[in-house]
């Protein structure tokens, strides 16, 4: 395999990391150096780091009906939009301390959607914007049954009004090309369902007639 980057880990220096805000976020502060591209190294600098750690979302996805499951919900930092700050989205949550990955998609699917007995498929994890944040978002597409599904959920003690939206696989689509689904973890799975649709359903089709 080609080799790619020529920097790693070990070539960065941190000379000190503090905490400078703590409430629903964290925020830290690092003064840090590094090696350079041509040998030697930077000047000391510092920037700030907004800590969220890891993450996993889950398209949810009925092979048998070709329907799509996503929820809707309020996010602050889509305020000031033209399309308003309610976001279509995939079920999401943190990772808690000593949870796996399939801990929280079962939990999360559970709080907001109503839905539990989930397939998971992996499709890839990435960091979400790593020049200001170490947030890690882990995807999954999840196998279900999404017959008669949808609804309102969330926790009301974390002030979660969720929406279930159970949706066409077309339908979902279009409102990916029409821009309707503008975060990063949407648009990375259902692009990735356009590109492995044809491998699932014909998966489903070959168990469902026990091939």
């Amino acid at each position: 395999m080609l080799k790619v980057k020529s920097l790693n880990d070990g070539d960065v220096e941190l000379i000190s990391r503090e905490v400078v805000y703590q409430g629903f976020f964290t925020m830290e502060k690092l003064q840090l150096r590094h090696r350079l591209f041509a040998g030697g190294w930077s000047r000391e600098f510092s920037r700030e780091l907004f800590v969220r750690g890891r993450a996993v979302g889950v398209l949810l996805y009925d092979p048998e009906r070709q329907l799509v499951g996503m929820v809707e919900q309020f996010r602050v930092g889509a305020m000031g939009l033209a399309e308003g700050p309610w976001q279509l989205e995939v079920v999401a949550g943190m990772v808690e301390a000593g949870e796996t990955s399939e801990d929280v998609a079962t939990r999360e699917l559970i709080e907001e959607a109503g839905i539990d007995g989930v397939t998971l498929l992996p499709i890839c994890e990435y960091l979400v914007s790593p020049g200001g944040t170490n947030e890690r978002l882990e995807l999954f597409c999840g196998l279900v049954d999404l017959h008669g599904k949808g609804g309102n959920f969330g926790l009301a003690c974390e002030n979660e009004d969720i929406l279930l939206h159970v949706m066409s696989e077309n339908e979902a689509l279009e409102a990916l090309a029409a821009g309707q689904c503008n975060n990063a973890a949407s648009i990375i799975c259902l692009q990735w369902l356009q590109l492995n649709r044809a491998r699932l359903l014909a998966q489903f089709s070959a168990e469902g007639s026990g091939q």
